[in-house]
């Protein structure tokens, strides 16, 4: 147990020693920014001024800043702030402060799925990057990932009747308890001859800076290009666009012309037609920079862990893949904010 305050002062000096990137996400990042959106979420009415006064809604978003980069649970997230001292740091709590509980942050989560709050988190720290010296520039990057959930135990007749889109009369037979462990929205997809069950995070993003500038959620089973031209921005300071093979058809390239941009979309050979040595030398050129979206994805690994997701149904993951994206952007603005200085 610590004595006094210069043994805590000690300990988080042994923390710095070694490098805490959550003292330089702090700084860098006016967490205020986020108040009056994040506020929206308290403006129902209370009935009664009985009981104990919320938490400040910026701590509980950090809260969840922190889940997103650890890739928390919920019960993990209260453990882990009452037992790290760079996490109650992070969020400018004292060892004697209360700490929110599983069930706070789980409703906090909750309130934030009302109007697509965590998209309207993200567009707002973009508007900020945009006014502040990172705007979009030299092209963009669109590319998706596969996000996975647990794998459903469900009986083949109501699979059946989830693909068919049913899915939401079936869970008002199955009873709360059930319906409540059932994601009736994620779907399996292949890549590279591996089955995978979940959703998929699109995004775009600026060659330059390598910020997210949009993204959209979908279940896995989506192809990757479906939301290809929408993704795209029209306020990057340059037209190239480029992306992996998949993303590659007749319509997406007279698209693209149509709207004024520049194509760099990976050549894919097929039995019919191998490619040149030519068209290989353009993939690799094109690879050298379409690669860097795969920092973006690798970045998301590289504290969490995986790309697992907790949360069930097609409301939360677009809650929770939003989040995960603004968390990004947000360590990557720390990182670039500590480049410039």
């Amino acid at each position: 147990m610590f004595k006094g305050l210069f043994d805590v002062q000690f300990r988080f000096s042994k923390i710095d020693s070694n490098g805490d990137p959550l003292v330089v996400l702090k700084q860098a990042v006016d967490w205020e920014l986020f108040r009056p959106e994040l506020s929206k979420v308290r403006e129902k009415e209370r009935l009664s001024n009985a009981g104990r006064k919320p938490y400040d809604v910026v701590l509980m978003f950090k809260m969840l800043v922190l889940q997103s980069l650890y890739n928390l649970s919920d019960d993990q997230i209260e453990i882990q702030v009452l037992d790290r001292l760079s996490f109650m740091r992070f969020l400018d709590l004292r060892i004697g402060d209360a700490v929110p509980d599983a069930k706070t942050v789980w409703a906090f989560k909750e309130a934030l799925n009302a109007e697509d709050r965590a998209r309207k988190l993200f567009l707002m720290f973009d508007a900020f990057l945009r006014k502040n010296v990172f705007q979009a520039r030299k092209g963009q990057i669109v590319d998706a990932t596969i996000v996975k959930v647990p794998v459903q135990r469900n009986k083949s007749e109501e699979n059946d009747r989830i693909k068919a889109g049913e899915g939401e009369a079936l869970k008002k037979g199955w009873g709360n308890a059930k319906a409540a462990q059932k994601d009736i929205h994620a779907r399996w997809t292949k890549k590279h001859g591996k089955s995978y069950f979940g959703y998929k995070d699109h995004v775009a993003v600026d060659v330059k800076h390598k910020l997210i500038r949009d993204y959209e959620t979908t279940d896995a089973s989506v192809h990757d290009s479906n939301h290809f031209e929408a993704l795209l921005g029209v306020d990057n300071t340059s037209a190239d666009v480029w992306a992996d093979s998949a993303y590659r058809s007749q319509a997406h390239l007279r698209n693209l012309s149509e709207l004024g941009f520049r194509e760099h979309i990976q050549r894919k050979g097929n039995r019919g037609h191998e490619l040149t040595e030519r068209e290989k030398s353009g993939n690799r050129t094109r690879s050298r920079v379409r690669s860097r979206v795969e920092h973006v994805f690798g970045a998301m690994l590289s504290k969490a862990g995986n790309l697992v997701m907790r949360c069930i149904g097609e409301v939360r993951a677009r809650r929770t893949l939003g989040l995960r994206n603004l968390v990004y952007n947000l360590g990557r603005f720390a990182f670039l904010s500590g480049v410039a200085g």
